[in-house]
């Protein structure tokens, strides 16, 4: 496929994973509000988000070519945990995912000024049962301070990982079966 994107992103994963399709693309970042509406389910919020994400795109005037935006939240009984806060967050993040299977959820989002075109992605992942030294190191590793519920499965927190059913690249942050279906059909319909 040789059309070109842009990724409305700042992450390091997302520019490697899109890089994998193959697929021309041009990155940049918005500033959206990430705030979670009350009352909002996680599979509404995290799709909401990527649909802002592209659409802020389009209207900073990338409007020559389909703009992705995406997100990942993860959750656990229904409730979204997002990047921890501090490291009290943190560890309240990781005790709750110890010795239990949470969601991933990515959602994908293309926009042009006439369309916008998303889908949710959901991955189940089980951790270990983590000892609370785990977790303090974990932590001074400096790796979850910026990660959906505190940890990257492609990184250190990968070593949680006792079983994962969904995909991989959804849990890093960008599907990429699912983005490059997804790219199809936008560009078809």
């Amino acid at each position: 496929m040789n059309t070109a994107v842009y990724l409305a992103s700042a992450s390091p994963r997302r520019k490697e994973l899109l890089a994998q399709l193959g697929i021309e693309f041009s990155q940049f970042s918005v500033d959206a509000d990430e705030s979670q509406l009350p009352n909002e389910l996680p599979h509404a919020y995290v799709e909401r988000l990527a649909r802002l994400k592209a659409c802020s795109g389009v209207k900073l005037g990338y409007t020559d070519r389909p703009v992705l935006g995406s997100d990942t939240v993860v959750v656990i009984d229904n409730e979204s945990l997002c990047k921890p806060r501090d490291e009290a967050d943190f560890t309240h993040t990781l005790k709750r995912l110890s010795g239990n299977t949470h969601q991933v959820l990515t959602a994908i989002a293309f926009a042009t000024e006439d369309k916008v075109l998303s889908q949710v992605i959901s991955t189940d992942v089980t951790f270990k049962k983590l000892s609370d030294e785990e977790i303090k190191a974990y932590w001074q590793s400096g790796e979850p301070q910026d990660k959906a519920g505190g940890y990257g499965i492609q990184g250190l927190g990968g070593r949680f990982v006792t079983h994962i059913a969904g995909s991989y690249f959804s849990v890093v942050g960008l599907p990429l079966y699912e983005t490059e279906q997804l790219l199809h059909a936008f560009l078809r319909g």
